[in-house]
């Protein structure tokens, strides 16, 4: 016998002795077109049977694929409650009403509710009406989707007059395509990770005077795009002590420089007037702006900076610190604003040049921080915070967890190849000229350089991250020496605190 026809015979013996409302007589299942749904949202899903009836006699069986024994939802005739048999929707489902205007299952209404969407919920789903002379189905499809980050891009500078652009995006559902202009038919790699989410990762070899962008997004939406102008016209540092390799280091970082300025800039004119398309097609760096502060010009405007004793989540002494061993953070093991302090004096005018050791001689270098300025009178003290160029927060900063680069709090943003972590940065502030610029300052070379127009004070931002045995340093000089430094033995225990 047909299961289902073998179903209805018990059910109509056991419903029997239940009270039912009639059915009028032969109807259609609708459901509607194929929905598309954000991950973690809610959906509704539509069941409804044409001509309009009373449905509290009939069973409703809403079921994944061709899971018919194990539906997501599952109502029976003469039953108050309604029940749920497959697990991957345990607490998400449940039945509701398609618009303001329905009245339920009187009439006729089997919508179904899906809450905290995943990924695994995408595929079709059938809608299931039957009584013992009839059942009727119809299926639509769920299709799942989330954006990811927006594209990030580094460049590492080739002896050919060539730059190797690379572009990275992450957190994306369905694979994403990738474009370049310069070729539009690489839509580069893209691996999925554990939680099915997927990264898309392509380089490029371009010369050393051209304008790149990529854009990452999902098929038939608007994809999200990053642009970069390179110049080969910025000249190069002189070369130390005759290394040519030195020289060509050098180079690099000035690329670098350009980098940074670009996600920035580009940043600012996007914000500037969204609606205006045009102005991305305008150049993104100036032919006529000046080439960033060499240190040894910058050092001389070296002045001392004090910090804010303000933060419970971290240990301060004089001018060492670091987060506070031993305690719980509300932002768990990420590194945000919680941990972050202002420095002094703040500064309105002038050229400003200060120094912070990462080293230590008894623990590894620290990886993990953030060195810059910050307009904001106070820092907010939440972790759902997200400090950028934008709102006035210009910072280098480490992360543990890529050794490789280093990054700037640009919009886009922009990651600087480095191939070993510096001990020392230094960090001159030229307010009129708008100038930020970062130095390796032990190896006295440049990290890279941002352009930003200061309005107020802007004031030292640090963060000496999580997790690093090693403190952070703000280091203090006088008139009579340009290099004095804490007490070595009680830096040392400093760092030991953990």
């Amino acid at each position: 016998m047909n299961r289902r026809i073998f179903f209805w015979v018990i059910l109509v013996l056991v419903a029997s002795t239940c009270s039912s409302a009639p059915v009028s007589g032969s109807f259609t299942v609708f459901v509607g077109d194929s929905k598309l749904v954000g991950l973690g949202q809610t959906v509704l899903i539509p069941c409804w049977l044409s001509p309009p009836q009373n449905a509290e006699s009939l069973e409703i069986r809403w079921y994944y694929e061709d899971n018919f024994d194990t539906p997501v939802i599952l109502y029976m005739p003469g039953k108050a409650n309604w029940v749920s048999m497959d697990d991957s929707f345990a607490g998400r489902v449940s039945f509701d009403l398609k618009d303001s205007t329905s009245g339920g299952r009187k009439t006729g209404d089997g919508t179904l509710k899906l809450t905290n969407v995943t990924i695994k919920d995408e595929g079709k789903y059938t809608c299931y009406v039957g009584s013992f002379e009839e059942h009727h189905s119809a299926s639509m499809n769920l299709y799942v989707t989330e954006t990811g980050s927006l594209p990030v891009l580094s460049a590492a500078w080739r002896e050919d007059n060539k730059v190797n652009v690379s572009c990275e995006s992450e957190g994306w559902f369905p694979q994403p395509e990738l474009r370049w202009s310069e070729d539009p038919n690489d839509r580069g790699t893209s691996v999925g990770d554990s939680s099915g989410l997927f990264r898309v990762h392509s380089w490029i070899l371009v010369s050393a005077s051209s304008e790149v962008s990529c854009s990452v997004g999902l098929p038939n939406t608007k994809a999200l795009t990053v642009r970069l102008r390179l110049d080969k016209n910025i000249p190069p540092p002189p070369e130390e002590s005759g290394s040519s390799t030195g020289g060509w280091i050098a180079f690099t970082i000035l690329l670098i420089m350009v980098m940074a300025l670009l996600g920035f800039m580009y940043y600012r004119k996007k914000a500037k007037d969204s609606s205006d398309c045009k102005e991305e097609q305008e150049p993104l760096l100036s032919k006529e702006m000046s080439p960033p502060t060499d240190l040894s010009s910058a050092s001389k405007n070296h002045v001392n900076i004090k910090l804010e004793n303000t933060n419970e989540f971290l240990l301060i002494k004089d001018s060492l610190l670091r987060d506070k061993p031993g305690i719980t953070f509300p932002d768990g093991g990420r590194v945000t604003c919680i941990t972050a302090i202002k420095g002094t004096p703040g500064f309105s005018h002038g050229k400003h040049y200060w120094e912070v050791s990462l080293k230590n001689p008894i623990v590894p270098v620290k990886l993990s921080w953030w060195i810059g300025v910050t307009s904001s009178p106070e820092v907010p003290q939440r972790e759902d915070f997200s400090p950028n160029a934008s709102n006035g927060f210009w910072f280098l900063s480490s992360s543990p967890e890529d050794k490789g680069h280093l990054q700037f709090s640009t919009v886009p943003q922009v990651c600087l190849p480095v191939d070993c972590r510096p001990q020392t940065v230094g960090v001159y502030l030229d307010y009129e000229k708008g100038e930020l610029s970062f130095y390796d300052a032990e190896r006295k070379t440049s990290i890279g350089s941002l352009t930003a127009e200061f309005k107020g004070q802007v004031f030292p931002l640090f963060n000496p991250g999580k997790g690093d045995k090693a403190p952070m340093k703000i280091i203090q000089r006088s008139e009579e020496t340009q290099n004095k430094d804490l007490d070595p033995q009680m830096e040392g225990e400093f760092a030991e605190r953990r």
